[in-house]
């Protein structure tokens, strides 16, 4: 039976009778079984319960893929235990898998653009300039205290209310389907052995943009290396790469910039990779170049 705790509300998505049966029992299930709108995946239930609930400001809510196991190797009781330990000094608490995209990329825009070519710089500034105008989401520097991946998070309602509304103008703007910005968050794009929208990858970048944009935020991250392992190729330039950007985000000196495009350019000769190239480097031994981000 999941945590039943006051202000504590960790649901787990489900899509059919198989994905329910995987599910941590630690978890409060969410029927997606009608599955009224797949083209926004993981977005629709999650839209659909906040639009339907009066959230509580300083309850936590998160909203997980049936496969946050798989991809984070944590379960519920070590997340609930996660989020009692830091409640209620942390608005946002990160479990974003992934660590070798995070600390190798400057920002999870420049990952995405790289990893898929039809996600361009012009989608992105468009995209982000109606969630946070004004803000060079390219320039950002972010690291594993402020990139999400898959929407893992557990967040205070304050947060999740203001993220829906950022996403609301993606829906929106898809939704009208009418003009460019919509032509491309509708297009099609190859994702590992399948295809999702292009709003599927804007959307779940959406809480990156929003926690390095305002910095109000009092955000705590899981140990990224806790979920995987960085025993593997570059391991410890990755976690030096993630220092240098955390180091940055807090100081500012140029100095920490410089080093991590240094040891970046490092990892890019031993890999045979030239500079300007579009090849998606591989970091880990263990991973595929483009990552499974789609929840």
């Amino acid at each position: 039976m999941w945590c039943d705790v006051p202000g504590l509300h960790i649901y787990q998505i489900y899509y059919s009778q198989e994905s329910r049966r995987s599910l941590d029992p630690g978890f409060i299930p969410l029927d997606n079984l009608d599955n009224e709108r797949p083209d926004w995946r993981e977005y629709w239930p999650i839209r659909k319960f906040l639009l339907d609930t009066a959230l509580v400001d300083t309850d936590y809510y998160g909203f997980l893929s049936p496969k946050f196991r798989a991809k984070t190797h944590l379960d519920s009781a070590t997340l609930h235990e996660f989020v009692h330990r830091h409640a209620p000094a942390a608005d946002v608490l990160l479990f974003s898998p992934f660590f070798d995209q995070s600390a190798f990329y400057l920002n999870c825009l420049e990952n995405c653009t790289v990893a898929h070519a039809s996600l361009n710089e012009a989608l992105w500034r468009q995209c982000t300039s109606l969630i946070s105008p004004g803000f060079n989401a390219f320039g950002a520097v972010m690291c594993s205290a402020n990139t999400v991946f898959c929407n893992y998070l557990v967040a205070k309602g304050t947060f999740w209310r203001s993220w829906l509304q950022k996403c609301e103008l993606i829906f929106r703007a898809a939704e009208g389907h009418s003009g460019e910005l919509a032509e491309l968050l509708n297009a099609v794009i190859a994702h590992g052995g399948g295809s999702a929208p292009a709003k599927v990858f804007i959307i779940e970048r959406v809480a990156s943009v929003l926690l390095a944009s305002e910095r109000g935020w009092n955000v705590t991250a899981y140990n990224p290396m806790g979920m995987e392992r960085v025993e593997q190729r570059f391991g410890s330039e990755l976690i030096m790469m993630d220092a240098l950007k955390l180091a940055y985000s807090v100081q500012g000196y140029e100095q920490y910039m410089q080093a991590f495009f240094q040891v970046r350019q490092f990892i890019l000769n031993r890999l045979g990779i030239s500079p300007g190239s579009t090849a998606v480097p591989a970091v880990s031994a263990d991973a595929p170049a483009v990552p499974d981000t789609s929840g």
